[in-house]
């Protein structure tokens, strides 16, 4: 399985959809006050390149482009996902495909065309432990580092986990309640048989709709919401079965490469002790060396040969 998510329809982008909800994030985010849905202006880029180039929600409002992404499991690749993202969107914009016209802008004239200031945000609320806020730059993927990179693109990286950002999630109730209905089938699922889990995630939904979390929402897509959350933990679950492999394969690899090592070191040792005996005409110690294993260390030992770590 790969690492590209190409459902990308999460329960928090399906949320993302709705103007009044982007609207309310973007307050949150930025310490504005805006109130009419209306000022967003939803971005849908065609995804021609493959569904996987879909971030989870993209929006202008007051000529800022915010970029946001929802994540469940850690991800420094973000800054160049984001790269690529904006440079999609930024296709389709100069294009002006949204438009339906053929004619798009001319990069190439006199007069500079002018583009949204980009925001690249991701909200984290996975189990790993994790900062409350980082911050990921496109330069850190760099394979040559450099004080002043050329192109540079930085990334805020939110916990929305309990106790975290307190401020943003008081000032965005759906984000709230939204990680409410998150938590609750966590809970419900603790622990549970993956055959469960849409069983599971019908509790944390009706625990929500019973309790006014999302309300709405949730009776409106409900079979959506399911299928959805049941892709993620099946997604979040192959991601952890790759790392345990990619663990387990890399100790294997490790202590064959140990015992490979140690072997052709203890080769070279051997040798040496053996060309020191046969120029000083020892050949008794070297018969005895050759069959008593204590007597090799204690004759490694006295010309040097071995130390203290090695003759454990």
């Amino acid at each position: 399985m790969s690492g590209n998510r190409e459902y990308k329809s999460d329960v928090f982008s399906m949320l993302m959809q709705d103007k009044e909800r982007a609207l309310q994030l973007y307050n949150a985010m930025n310490g504005s006050s805006y109130d009419n849905p209306e000022d967003v202006e939803m971005v849908i880029h065609d995804g021609g390149i493959s569904l996987s180039v879909r971030n989870d929600a993209s929006f202008i409002v007051d000529a800022r482009l915010s970029i946001y992404e929802h994540q469940s499991t850690v991800c420094p690749n973000m800054p160049v996902r984001s790269l690529i993202y904006f440079s999609v969107i930024l296709s389709d914009m100069l294009s002006d495909k949204k438009k339906g016209t053929k004619k798009g802008k001319n990069i190439y004239g006199r007069r500079l065309v002018k583009i949204p200031t980009p925001h690249f945000v991701v909200f984290y609320n996975g189990e790993e432990e994790q900062p409350e806020v980082q911050e990921l730059k496109l330069s850190d993927a760099f394979e040559k580092p450099t004080d002043e990179p050329n192109l540079e693109l930085k990334c805020k990286v939110y916990n929305i986990n309990d106790g975290k950002n307190k401020a943003i999630m008081e000032s965005c109730g759906w984000l709230n309640d939204y990680m409410t209905f998150v938590n609750k089938v966590r809970e419900y699922h603790a622990d549970g048989a993956f055959d469960d889990l849409a069983i599971d995630i019908e509790k944390a939904i009706d625990y929500c709709i019973d309790n006014d979390i999302l309300k709405e929402f949730l009776k409106t897509y409900r079979s959506e919401v399911t299928k959805s959350m049941q892709l993620n933990y099946e997604f979040d679950r192959q991601l952890e079965l790759e790392r345990a492999d990619a663990i387990e394969e890399g100790l294997e690899q490790g202590i064959k490469q140990g015992l490979e090592q140690g072997l052709e070191q203890g080769i070279e040792l051997i040798n040496q002790l053996n060309q020191i005996l046969l120029s000083e005409g020892k050949y008794d110690e070297l018969q005895k060396a050759s069959n008593d294993k204590e007597y090799q260390k204690k004759l490694l030992a006295e010309y040097g040969l071995l130390n203290e770590k090695q003759g454990e």
